[in-house]
């Protein structure tokens, strides 16, 4: 059996979030090559500014298992998570951390905090930055360049 490209599944949340006139980022816990969870920002929807693609995957992944932690399991996001993500990532136990875009004002994994390298950071994920990045780079320009035009 060929192996998902859970980076892919990622991009196609962020797409469907871009539709719902979301920030275009999208996330997928994953098991080996099972998909336990996906989802894409629904901030504005929800109107919750905790309702980040990542936490919502969390979210669904710990319900489907029963468990607060995601101890063995992999987590794509197509944006470099932020401070509040990172936190969770770290308390959900996941074991890696699959990221596409950069983010230089709101990342905290390798830029701003770098939440992973504090010492009071109780987890660190294996972490992989820059998977698909080009594709989730040009859908979030694409998406602000559309919001800013005249």
């Amino acid at each position: 059996m060929k192996r998902p490209d859970f980076m892919a599944l990622a991009l196609k949340e962020a797409e469907a979030a871009a539709l719902r006139g979301e920030v275009p980022v999208g996330a997928v816990i994953a098991s080996g090559a099972t998909v336990i969870a996906s989802a894409g920002n629904r901030t504005r929807e929800l109107a919750d500014p905790t309702a980040h693609a990542e936490i919502l995957a969390i979210r669904e992944a710990c319900r489907k298992l029963s468990s607060e932690r995601l101890t063995g399991h992999d987590l794509y996001v197509t944006l470099e998570p932020c401070a509040m993500c990172a936190g969770a990532i770290s308390f959900a136990r996941l074991r890696r951390l699959y990221f596409g875009a950069t983010d230089e004002k709101g990342g905290a994994v390798v830029n701003g905090v770098r939440f992973f390298a504090s010492p009071t950071c109780h987890h660190a994920p294996d972490i992989y930055p820059g998977i698909g990045e080009s594709d989730a780079a040009l859908l979030l320009k694409d998406f602000f360049r559309e919001r800013r035009a005249p």
